[in-house]
């Protein structure tokens, strides 16, 4: 039986539209902006504390030592502005750090996620004001307060950088910019390339990343109307060359079909729709990314793996 669709808002008519020229496609895909929902982003979470999936603690483990040498920086009375804030927990070690932050914004996709990571965060730092905004930050974007003539730390921790091809990659750092005017930017990037511990990762043996991409059918199902039969596919994560990326596809494990708004969607057993990327930059390639879009390389750490970087950009 097909579900009722939610009532279309700006953000359900941009996710039908999306998805059906998605599903239209050769290859077919959906954007993989629409795994975050509540479901999606709570399964993240988990994600991030499993021992495969490695940028998480990687980060963490560099982040602290960081920290330190970023409020040195950026000084005191600092605005703070977080791209994809997720469950906001990352931000503890900067607001901890820094000396009297002002402000944190926080920006993500995921509206009700995102408040009530943000009401946790308020309650244990009552002097900073806590500023939550809905936004795509795939698109251009204008905060809702004045940043000029304050300290201003732009901050995207995780690997969400790579969800971007270089090319957009560089657009992405053009409209941050943009956005953030003169200040600083910390910016997480993962340069691995062993394609086992990439497997391990993205595969997610523990089934955490399957459900997380299963789920973007699940909400199409939920929120659009659509017949996704969920046990007709399975997640599986390809390793590409040039540039190096993982990419993420659900695979049809026979034939199988899909309603959606009005059309029908045919898959023969083995083919796969592409639900997201995650392109691996090298530091010097990431600098020149950045470079590109308009940000003075400033320092970059990396942990004693190899497999992830912090990189501290700077705008004038």
């Amino acid at each position: 039986m097909p579900t009722t669709p939610s009532p279309d808002t700006a953000e359900t008519a941009a996710f039908r539209r999306d998805a059906l020229a998605g599903l239209s496609a050769r290859p077919r895909a959906l954007p993989g902006k629409y795994l975050w929902d509540v479901e999606g982003s709570t399964l993240f979470d988990r994600i991030c504390g499993t021992r495969d999936y490695y940028p998480t603690g990687r980060e963490m483990t560099l982040l602290p030592g960081v920290a330190a040498e970023v409020a040195r920086r950026v000084g005191a009375g600092a605005t703070v502005v977080e791209y994809g804030s997720g469950a906001s927990r990352k931000i503890r070690v900067l607001l901890d750090a820094l000396p009297q932050p002002a402000r944190y914004v926080a920006l993500d996709i995921s509206w009700d996620f995102l408040k009530a990571a943000v009401a946790r965060l308020a309650a244990d730092y009552p002097g900073v004001e806590m500023i939550p905004v809905h936004a795509d930050y795939s698109q251009p974007l204008a905060l809702p307060v004045p940043l000029a003539g304050t300290p201003v730390l732009g901050f995207f921790p995780g690997t969400s950088i790579s969800n971007f091809s270089p090319r957009q990659a560089v657009g992405f750092m053009e409209r941050a910019r943009a956005t953030l005017g003169a200040g600083w930017f910390l910016i997480g990037v993962d340069p691995t390339r062993d394609e086992d511990r990439l497997l391990r990762a993205y595969g997610g043996a523990d089934g955490l990343m399957a459900a997380l991409h299963l789920n973007l059918l699940a909400r199409a199902n939920r929120e659009l109307g659509a017949t996704f039969d969920l046990g007709a596919f399975r997640h599986e994560a390809r390793v590409r060359p040039e540039p190096f990326r993982v990419e993420a596809h659900l695979v049809a494990t026979r034939d199988t079909a899909c309603r959606l708004g009005g059309e029908v969607f045919r898959f023969a057993a083995g083919e796969s729709i592409h639900t997201d990327n995650s392109y691996k930059y090298a530091p010097e390639a990431f600098r020149e990314i950045a470079r590109q879009g308009g940000w003075t390389p400033e320092a970059v750490w990396q942990d004693e793996l190899g497999v992830f970087s912090l990189h501290l950009l700077r705008s004038a």
